[in-house]
């Protein structure tokens, strides 16, 4: 018997994937499902500064929630690796460092390269469909990405990627990549702001795409590989030549 495509399902908002069932949350849930996904993207999006201090006092006013929904929202961040936990001390934004880019960015190449073959081998006639539909609503939004903009490119360049990976049904692959692809937006919200930065982000997805659709997976991965060694690539860079320095590792 063939085996179904996994076609993953995204809202299109801040909270790119619940994971809680939807119709028996209680509004306390909702409530603290909805400051978690607000703190994680202010977080990702660098308006938290790394290895910041979260003080809850202060949080509650900035967030209009009560004690209890920040502490639950930051504990799921902790889990998240977003956030650190320092005892009875508090919370902290994680720091972040061109160290821990490259070991995100060998896990990635490592689980997405293989993911990608096996779902070129084995996708449907359903997972080429989605494939198109999601590649279309990012070519839409990339030509070229508007930085008002910004937050719904990522939302649909996390669904190009996911569905690139659906064709062969793997729940988990897409659980632990979800999880580095919140760590890669945190340095790739950095890196497209660089200055004297050029990258065909478009070109690269197009490339992919063409290559998936066609069945030919060597190469897809090939492309999908530099894609993905882009952004620590540009950052490396900058910082061996002075042009930045990473939040939180003093100044330029």
């Amino acid at each position: 018997m063939a085996k179904r495509s996994f076609i993953p399902q995204f809202p299109l908002r801040g909270d790119a994937a619940p994971e809680h069932g939807a119709g028996g949350a209680s509004p306390s849930r909702t409530l603290i499902e909805q400051t978690y996904a607000t703190l994680r993207d202010d977080i990702v999006e660098g308006r938290l500064a790394p290895g910041g201090k979260l003080r809850v006092e202060h949080l509650r006013t900035q967030y209009a929630v009560g004690a209890g929904t920040l502490r639950e929202a930051l504990t799921r961040l902790v889990s998240d690796a977003l956030v650190t936990a320092e005892g009875q001390r508090g919370f902290r934004v994680a720091p972040i460092a061109i160290e821990e880019l490259e070991d995100i960015t060998r896990l990635r190449v490592q689980i997405e390269i293989e993911a990608l073959r096996q779902s070129i081998r084995v996708g449907d006639a359903q997972w080429r469909a989605a494939l198109a539909g999601a590649y279309a609503a990012l070519s839409a939004e990339e030509q070229p990405i508007a930085p008002q903009r910004r937050r719904q490119w990522e939302l649909l360049n996390l669904r190009f990627h996911e569905t690139l990976l659906s064709g062969h049904a793997s729940p988990w692959t897409l659980r632990v990549l979800r999880l580095l692809s919140r760590h890669s937006e945190r340095y790739r919200s950095y890196a497209m702001g660089l200055p004297g930065s050029v990258r065909d982000v478009h070109a690269e997805h197009t490339e992919i795409f063409e290559l998936a659709m066609a069945g030919q997976d060597a190469r897809a991965a090939l492309a999908l590989e530099a894609h993905i060694r882009a952004t620590p690539d540009l950052l490396i860079r900058a910082l061996r030549e002075g042009r930045a320095v990473l939040p939180g590792h003093g100044s330029a």
